[in-house]
């Protein structure tokens, strides 16, 4: 693949190019030059629009493509496009099949299924065997197969024990933890966001306790066995502060959000919009300040798009019998930017879907230089369009932003001597 990108402003933070205005050109997947002005020769392709930028390609480090036994919902072929049009080159895949990522074998037929794609894919294996919350998984053989973490997607760990073995072992695999932070015994059958708004519309509460009293186990169990944590999705502004307390503490602790977290607030649940129906659910103003002051602070260090498809007969139902989940790696980037751009750097958004996730997982992070490979992702932040189902290539459409402005978008993606 041979491209020429004209008047791109790069953005990598600590790169001596971040901020210029650059010409890129790429051969045969491989950046050769990086100059202020390149003349195109014949049989280069050439990308030239107002506004460009290029990053690194972005990272999705939670999304959950259904396959192998909920294709009704989503493709793994689908779901990788998906991950493409919204300007990802790699995604962690999660547990949220049937079977689970819960052996060799399951993460073998996702590495294997997925190896020639543009999109690069990293499984994440179960913590507990089949998910059910008693016995580990067989996380060695999983981690030699290629599983890069592990985590019982949103089926938190109400075993206490489970963790803290969990912890222990995947210490000593040079590996760790990615445990979603949600005790349902506080809220037992909670639809919403606990407060006025659920009053009003007379739901069941899911309170912040139900969030912060597992975090809070959790790292007091880090604190005493060592190793490393990852909560996947934090939604409350107390989650900000325990992080942070525990951040100080050197805790290897990291943390991540919903890009729907930062943007929505309760109120939109007022229509009972069963897309809005999430897990964790949309908080109030108060949290989604604190979320967005966490990224600004780098509190919070990753942005994920959550992406959890659910089909039509799962979504168009009483609110009380529908699914949570929504999809999001269409609209991620959008949201995001639109969530944060009068909130923090440009950078720093960038940072937290390419270099933070990656420094967490400990995989290669990809450069903006002559003679490396290229993993870039191409996109315009000032770009103000109302996201619709054109924008989408998942199987189904189960997502709150349709009919919504987005500010920020991708416009392509390079990877693996491709573009998409």
């Amino acid at each position: 693949m041979n491209l020429l990108i004209k008047q791109a402003t790069i953005v990598d933070s600590g790169n001596p190019l971040n901020g210029k205005t650059m010409d890129i050109l790429i051969e045969k997947g491989i950046i050769t030059q990086i100059k202020k002005s390149i003349t195109p020769e014949k049989g280069i392709k050439l990308l030239e629009e107002d506004g460009l930028h290029v990053s690194i390609g972005w990272m999705d480090m939670q999304c959950n493509f259904c396959d192998p036994g909920y294709e009704y919902k989503e493709t793994l072929q689908n779901g990788l496009k998906s991950a493409a049009k919204g300007g990802f080159t790699e995604v962690c895949v999660m547990s949220g099949t049937n079977p689970p990522l819960h052996n060799k074998t399951q993460i073998e037929y996702l590495k294997n299924r997925s190896k020639s794609n543009i999109v690069t894919v990293y499984p994440i294996g179960t913590i507990s065997h089949q998910q059910e919350g008693k016995d580990l998984a067989e996380m060695y053989d999983m981690k030699l197969s290629g599983a890069m973490a592990f985590s019982d997607y949103k089926k938190p760990i109400a075993d206490a024990g489970l963790i803290y073995r969990a912890l222990q072992y995947t210490h000593n695999i040079q590996s760790f933890i990615i445990t979603h932070c949600d005790d349902k015994t506080i809220y037992n059958g909670g639809q919403m966001n606990e407060g006025l708004t659920s009053t009003k519309l007379g739901l069941k509460g899911i309170s912040t306790l139900a969030e912060e009293i597992m975090l809070q186990r959790n790292l007091q169990i880090l604190e005493y066995t060592g190793g490393k944590l990852h909560i996947p999705t934090i939604s409350t502004k107390g989650s900000v502060e325990i992080i942070k307390k525990a951040k100080a503490k050197k805790l290897n602790v990291s943390c991540g959000v919903a890009a729907y977290n930062l943007l929505l607030e309760d109120t939109i649940l007022e229509g009972f919009d069963t897309n809005y129906k999430v897990n964790p659910p949309i908080r109030s103003k108060e949290d989604v300040e604190a979320l967005r002051k966490g990224i600004a602070d780098g509190i919070i260090d990753v942005i994920v798009s959550d992406h959890n498809p659910q089909d039509i007969e799962s979504k168009d139902v009483e609110f009380d019998h529908a699914n949570n989940g929504m999809i999001g790696l269409e609209s991620c980037f959008g949201v995001l930017h639109t969530a944060l751009h009068t909130k923090a750097s440009l950078e720093t958004m960038i940072d937290t879907i390419t270099k933070n996730p990656r420094r967490i997982l400990g995989t290669n992070i990809p450069e903006i230089k002559e003679n490396t490979e290229a993993n870039l992702t191409i996109f315009n932040p000032h770009t103000k369009y109302v996201f619709d189902k054109s924008h989408i290539a998942a199987s189904n459409h189960n997502s709150g932003f349709i009919g919504k402005e987005l500010k920020g978008k991708a416009i392509a993606i390079i990877n693996q001597n491709n573009m998409s």
